[in-house]
């Protein structure tokens, strides 16, 4: 059996290689392309795919970026990853420059380990197809709709910590906040609040951690073990489904339920519905982008509130403040959240020191012309975080943990990008903040905590989190 993966593995890499000469052999035949941006695109197949996952498992995706910017051109330049040839666009004036070209010069791209994932969500469109499905999708995503869930969003918050954390004189953050952001995404899209979300927790940490890596389905690869993840998932979404289009036409259960009851009962401008599978897998997509990252947020936030006791102090005395205008048990409405500015100027600065993931991805769809480079179409484009968060001259003093960053204005445009840009922007971002801040109005109000490892390093794999899950030591808060 080990043999044959191993020739399976050789017959992958020939055609890979194959691939790419073709590739090469085209681009050299079409004029006004040798003006390419500088750069390496690393060994043969594989490019700098090493490099840059070992600098990620550091910590330090960064400096993979800026080390090429210095060496080669601090507006763009090339490399290889994951079996692609890629244009990085660096600083506000790259990211304005992809978030402003969709559809023109460049469309969305994903690997295509995502896209066998998640074949037919919003991933996988483009032009007005794609805008059809974000509109409905915002449909129950936009901040106006999620109000009206702000204080089940409170409930299962207090019951998360009663459960998980109460009693406690120790905990490891991040695989228990998995618990918490998992089962609000679980509640929230598809009604579920029992014994299947450990399960589909579990599932999902197989899903992310092959999402983003070489393509080869075969026994023993992260990317094969996703595969049989997703299948899971999905079989269990649809599982659900089935019995939701019968309380539906029952009159059973309420059209506004949560995203599933609002993806089978709307239909988009054009008059048309989700099919089942498009329904399927664009949950598991939402499911998919939106607890993780929010996971990764919430545990450096955790760890920068442990290590600034002054900055905790005045994230609690804001989140008190909130408490001490309110009756005994009752919960959490719209306008509370609309107070606590501090508190998410705080999660914005953590989110600028160590962003969740580290960009996302575009296509060029012809050849064009950026910073007096050409670039290719088909040429995969990169857009980072890395390139302006830790730019001095964009964020004085970039090392410094400073909240007053974000107040007035805030930082230049397009210097802070932590939900994307343009017609692609992050359709969860407002979900993802009433999940944070819910989450830290309850756990500062009944905890102060220590780090049990001060400098525990944050790795990359592929997105952020602590190398011994962040355990810390919980100490009751008198104001409980």
């Amino acid at each position: 059996m080990e043999e044959v993966a191993k020739l399976f593995a050789v017959l992958a890499l020939l055609v890979l290689s194959l691939h790419f000469i073709t590739k090469f052999l085209k681009l050299g035949n079409r004029p006004n392309l040798h003006r390419l941006p500088p750069g390496t695109l690393g060994w043969p197949v594989v490019g700098e795919t090493f490099e840059f996952r070992r600098r990620s498992l550091e910590g330090s995706p960064t400096r993979f970026i800026q080390e090429r910017m210095d060496k080669y051109d601090s507006r763009v330049f090339k490399t290889s990853l994951v079996g692609s040839h890629f244009a990085v666009f660096c600083g506000p004036a790259g990211n304005k420059f992809l978030f402003s070209n969709e559809n023109k010069n460049t469309q969305v791209w994903w690997p295509s380990t995502v896209k066998k994932l998640l074949s037919q969500s919003l991933v996988s469109k483009i032009g007005d197809e794609a805008k059809l499905t974000r509109k409905l999708l915002l449909g129950f995503l936009n901040a106006e709709a999620l109000r009206n869930f702000l204080p089940k969003m409170d409930s299962i918050a207090q019951r998360h910590i009663k459960t998980h954390w109460e009693g406690k004189a120790q905990v490891l953050v991040y695989p228990i906040i998995q618990l918490y952001t998992f089962e609000l995404a679980c509640c929230l899209f598809l009604s579920i609040e029992d014994s299947q979300v450990p399960y589909l927790s579990s599932l999902f940490d197989e899903l992310v951690k092959g999402a983003f890596t070489f393509s080869i389905n075969l026994p023993g690869t992260r990317f094969h073990r996703a595969m049989k993840a997703a299948d899971a998932i999905k079989k269990e979404i649809k599982m659900i489904l089935k019995k939701r289009k019968v309380n539906l036409e029952e009159k059973g259960v309420s059209p506004t339920q949560d995203l599933l009851s609002h993806l089978l009962g709307t239909s988009d401008t054009n008059g048309r519905f989700f099919p089942e599978m498009e329904i399927i897998d664009n949950i598991l997509l939402l499911l998919f982008a939106g607890h993780d990252t929010t996971r990764s947020v919430l545990s450096s936030v955790i760890k920068y509130l442990g290590q600034l006791p002054q900055i905790y102090e005045l994230v609690l005395q804001e989140q008190l403040e909130i408490s001490q205008g309110k009756e005994e048990g009752e919960l959490l409405q719209w306008e509370d959240v609309q107070k606590m500015k501090y508190t998410w100027n705080v999660v914005s600065e953590v989110m600028r020191l160590s962003p969740p993931v580290r960009g996302a991805f575009r296509e060029a769809l012809k050849d064009f012309t950026y910073a007096d480079y050409n670039i290719p179409k088909g040429w995969k484009l990169l857009w980072n975080t890395g390139s302006s968060y830790k730019d001095p001259k964009l964020f004085s003093n970039p090392e410094k943990f400073d909240p007053s960053r974000f107040e007035g204005e805030g930082p230049s445009p397009f210097s802070y990008v932590p939900f994307g840009g343009g017609p692609r922007m992050c359709l969860g971002q407002e979900f993802a903040r009433l999940k944070i801040l819910v989450f830290m109005h309850n756990i500062i109000k009944r905890y102060k905590w220590d780090l049990v490892f001060p400098d525990e390093k944050f790795k990359y794999d592929p997105l952020l989190e602590p190398e011994k899950g962040l355990p810390i030591r919980l100490q009751p808060s008198p104001y409980t």
